[in-house]
């Protein structure tokens, strides 16, 4: 789709539905798929940081720096899923704005 037929708004929504989906509705798609790929890669770190502090909770403790790693693995996995989250909102909307 052309720049100047997308609607700001609608490519906003659609990029804080799924991240790059407002991208790909742009017509960037291979912006699009690469903000997803890379959300899932955060998202995936998240997880594993996830799963590191729950057999840490749950005494399953393979290493005693599990707990620390975990908590890495979490907080970096959540900082990056909301800068790609934030950041694809803005850039689908900004590009869609565009003349």
């Amino acid at each position: 789709m052309d720049a100047e037929r997308s609607h700001p708004g609608m490519a906003a929504v659609l990029s804080f539905i799924f991240n790059g989906l407002g991208q790909i509705y742009n017509g960037q798609i291979k912006k699009g798929l690469a903000i997803i790929f890379f959300s899932s890669l955060a998202m995936f770190i998240f997880i594993a940081g996830a799963i590191l502090i729950g057999f840490w909770i749950f005494g399953k403790v393979a290493a005693d720096g599990q707990i620390i790693t975990g908590s890495l693995l979490l907080i970096s996995g959540l900082i990056f899923i909301c800068f790609f989250g934030i950041w694809s909102i803005f850039d689908a909307y900004n590009f869609a704005k565009k003349p």
